[in-house]
Parts: C-alpha cells; structure tokens; sequence
C-alpha cells in the first residue's frame, strides 16, 4: 500500500503534458489491435474463439441456467466471467491463462433456506502452448482453485490439478474440434467444505460458415470422485449456434446453446441454457 501511494504521488505529481503521449499511445495501440481483427472474416474470427489456446485477449461472459436444481426442483443461474490473456514466452512458446469467476444465484437447498446470491470459487488456469502449431493445436499446464466464494456458495480449501486441450483447426476446414481435460485436487481438507477431486471433461465440435455464423456443440461433463456412487457424474448432451457481430470495429462472439444431463446427481440440474457474449481483441 506505501509503495502504491509513492507511485500514485509521482504521477499525480507530474505535470498534464508528459502524461498525454503515453494515454494516446495506449489508445493508438488498443485501436490498432482492433483494427487488425477488423480485417479478418467473420468466419475466422470465429475459428479464433473456437480456439482455447488462441493467441487472442478476449472476455467472455457465459451465463449458465440449470434447471430443477436441488431438493425443490429450482433454477439455479450462474455467470462465468472468463477473462482470457495469453503472453509470449519466445518465438516458439505462450502462456494462455484463462480465469473463470463464477457470479451464482442459487436456489434454497433445504426446509428454511433461502436463495443465496454471491460468487463462486475462482479457477485458473495457464496453458503452455507452441506459438506456431504444426498439425494438432495442444496447450498444457497447471489448474489452480482459490477460495473465493461468499454466502456458502463453495468449499474453502485451496486446489491444484492439471489441464490439457487438444483440438485440430485448419485453414479452409469449416470444422473446428478438441477435447479439453483437467482434474483438481484439494490442497486442504481442515476448511468448510473438505476434501475434494474433481474432474471436467470438455469436447467440443463446431461447423463454420463463412458469414461468422456457426454450429457448436461443447457439453461440459463433470465428476465429483468423491461422491457417493451414482452421484458422481453430470453428462450433458446439445448444441446451438454462434454468431460474430461486430461493434463498431470490435468483434464480438455471440453463442446460444441448450443441453440435456443424461447423467446427473439426484439433486443436479436435467436441463441447462447456455447463452455467451465474448468480447474480442488481438494480443
């Protein structure tokens, strides 16, 4: 905090002018970022979303409604806010680091409860990925849990596990497809909530058009090995479609999809709505 306020002293200090050419080259650089996605097609942009280890900064903003949730059949509606940041490493190799706050809205769980409203336990995640591809696309690394939960809404000890992504994207192939796995650990187990494992499972399969519009499917099948058995798994199955628009110069990946849990604990969701708008910018 000392240190902050000596910085913020220094540039509060400075005089207006010498300030003004750093705020215009950051808004020269921010416009021509933009401008440079301007000049791709829609249908690549598009294959660039598509991609989780893209060397693309983007924020997605992916609103999850899951259905007959809980003892009282509720809805339950979760917000996962999903800033994506790669950073070059070399030539050869970037770091994508892909954060997921969850914003939930949860339904009463038992007699006298109430809806409770807060966030979720934060995830993230830094995949080390070749800069230029030859053949499959594939980025690997670690997956950490923080406690960043309020109202009850997740479990408090710390998490740690692995994540990989596997996908094949090619110039003038209208299909974009891959799998995306990870598993974390609990680090503790003396905090509200315990001991947890939990996998996810990810495919997912998207068919491109060249006007930006698209199909998709990416269930998300998750498991919680810890359990009681028949309890453990979520297996959606569905799809929907995409499209880019765009604001002004700034392109923005639009997804609306549905799924059916084929699979789920007696108190988890049968039916989710899955609706994202994703914000576009190069690196």
């Amino acid at each position: 905090m000392i240190l902050y306020q000596e910085l913020n002293k220094k540039e509060t200090s400075m005089p207006f002018p010498p300030r003004l050419p750093r705020v215009a080259t950051a808004t020269a650089l921010l416009l021509a970022a933009v401008a440079s996605h301007a000049e791709m097609s829609a249908e690549e942009l598009a294959k660039l979303a598509q991609n989780p280890v893209g060397n693309l900064i983007s924020l997605p903003f992916q609103n999850n409604t899951n259905f007959n949730v809980g003892p009282y059949s509720g809805t339950q509606n979760v917000l996962n806010i999903q800033p994506v940041i790669p950073i070059s490493v070399n030539k050869d190799w970037n770091v994508i680091t892909r954060t997921i706050l969850p914003v939930i809205s949860q339904p009463a769980m038992f007699p006298g409860d109430d809806r409770a409203n807060g966030l979720g336990d934060t995830t993230f995640t830094a995949f080390l990925s070749p800069a230029q591809p030859d053949g499959l696309i594939w980025g690997a690394g670690p997956v950490f849990q923080l406690p960043t939960d309020t109202n009850d809404l997740g479990n408090k000890n710390w998490g740690m596990g692995a994540s990989v992504v596997v996908l094949k994207l090619e110039k003038g192939n209208p299909w974009v497809y891959g799998v995306l796995v990870n598993n974390v650990w609990s680090l503790s187990s003396d905090k509200r909530g315990g001991a947890y494992s939990n996998g996810l499972i990810q495919p997912f399969v998207n068919y491109n058009f060249p006007e930006g519009f698209y199909l998709t499917s990416a269930p998300i099948a998750t498991v919680d090995w810890k359990a009681d058995s028949g309890q453990q798994w979520t297996v959606p199955l569905g799809g929907g479609m995409g499209k880019i628009f765009h604001l002004g110069k700034l392109p923005v990946n639009t997804q609306l999809s549905g799924y059916y849990n084929v699979v789920h604990p007696d108190d988890g969701a049968n039916w989710q709505v899955r609706f994202q708008v994703q914000l576009m910018f190069p690196k």
